[in-house]
């Protein structure tokens, strides 16, 4: 079956925030999510703790489920894209 890949970045959101967009993209059948580190060498109180959201998925999974709840948090915090 074939697997779909994409890696989201959101720039300045906590570390709370990816863990809540990733349970919630996890509670979508066949969707696995990872918090990517940080790859910044220089701490900044202003950059988030996460680098990003590495998002997989089978070609048969529910992607417009998927997209809803992406632009729900797109529109709730409207700092990162999300296409």
């Amino acid at each position: 079956m074939e697997q779909i890949h994409k890696e989201i970045e959101f720039p300045n959101l906590p570390l709370s925030v990816y863990q809540e967009i990733a349970a919630h993209l996890c509670q979508v059948e066949g969707v696995e999510v990872d918090l990517m580190p940080q790859t910044s060498c220089e701490f900044d109180y202003n950059q988030s703790q996460v680098g990003g959201l590495s998002i997989s998925w089978t070609a048969n999974t529910n992607e417009e489920r998927l997209k809803q709840i992406l632009a729900y948090y797109q529109k709730r915090y409207s700092s990162f894209d999300c296409e």
